[in-house]
């Protein structure tokens, strides 16, 4: 009985911490939400709580209205929509082409992936690849160099390694040629691992931020990372959406509220988005992580 009571006082203790380290994570996020939809008379008056006394959505207005705004989205839903699927087909099939022990090669293309993730080539030979290849400002020098990730690759190879031969070789007995093998057969058999990894794929486009900074010239094509980074580090909101724009405007929405309203938009897709997503996390990955 002494050894069960002080491990339920063990259990109890952790969860407390766990919740105060969940209630850390959730109140910033609470305090962005709640000054973005605070309306701009409360928010001067200084009575501000984490629930809006008054709600308002001028600040959402004045960003989705204003100028820069519609082609920074455009610019990242190009990106994601684009960029996600590309990037999990070139992985699949390398991945797939990896997990076959008798491919030519198989051991030297092994040891280069892996080279990858040791060593990088850096800034500057990246930005002259990028330049050489005549992909600056466009939308590609930021799709392309991230297509195919060394981790994704082989934690892909580990989960297609698992699924069992047996109904490969069915398939092909059955007249089903390899590249039917695998958008027939393999693929099917991993949505989990699909699910997990589009998701990890679509969030590193949509949070495309230093590629853009870098290679993107025209301000015309920022994503909205670089919109967002605008607006926050604007030291005069006025200014960065246009004094015309502002002066249109019925009340003069407070510069903070403005920050925040950014950032939830800019979050709000990918918060959306995950928990459709969250119960083929462990399954996807753990499962291709059992084998290397």
């Amino acid at each position: 009985m002494g050894m069960r009571l002080r491990e339920n006082l063990y259990q109890l203790v952790i969860g407390l911490l766990l919740v105060l380290l969940a209630l850390s994570m959730i109140f910033p996020f609470l305090y962005i939400l709640s000054i973005s939809f605070t309306h701009s008379s409360v928010y001067v008056s200084g009575s501000l709580r984490l629930w809006p006394e008054k709600w308002s959505l001028e600040a959402y207005k004045v960003i989705f209205l204003g100028p820069g705004f519609t082609s920074a989205l455009k610019s990242s839903l190009f990106i994601t929509l684009v960029g996600t699927p590309l990037s999990i087909l070139a992985n699949c099939m390398m991945a797939y082409m990896l997990s076959k022990p008798t491919l030519p090669g198989r051991k030297l293309m092994l040891n280069l992936v892996v080279f990858t993730m040791l060593f990088g080539p850096g800034l500057i030979p990246n930005y002259l690849l990028i330049r050489n290849l005549g992909l600056i400002n466009s939308y590609w020098a930021i799709i392309l160099p991230g297509l195919v990730g060394a981790w994704t690759l082989l934690v892909m190879k580990s989960f297609f390694q698992n699924i069992p031969k047996e109904i490969e070789e069915s398939a092909q007995m059955d007249g089903c040629s390899e590249l039917g093998v695998f958008f027939r057969i393999v693929l099917p058999l991993s949505k989990a691992m699909l699910a997990a990894f589009t998701l990890f794929n679509a969030v590193g486009f949509w949070n495309t931020y230093f590629n853009a900074v870098i290679y993107l010239i025209d301000s015309d094509k920022w994503p909205l990372q670089v919109f967002l980074q605008q607006v926050v580090m604007s030291a005069n909101i006025d200014e960065f959406m246009g004094v015309d724009y502002m002066r249109t405007l019925e009340r003069n929405v407070p510069s903070e509220v403005l920050k925040m309203a950014s950032v939830v938009i800019v979050t709000a897709p990918v918060i959306i988005a995950y928990p459709f997503l969250q119960k083929h996390f462990a399954k996807g990955v753990m499962i291709g992580s059992i084998k290397g």
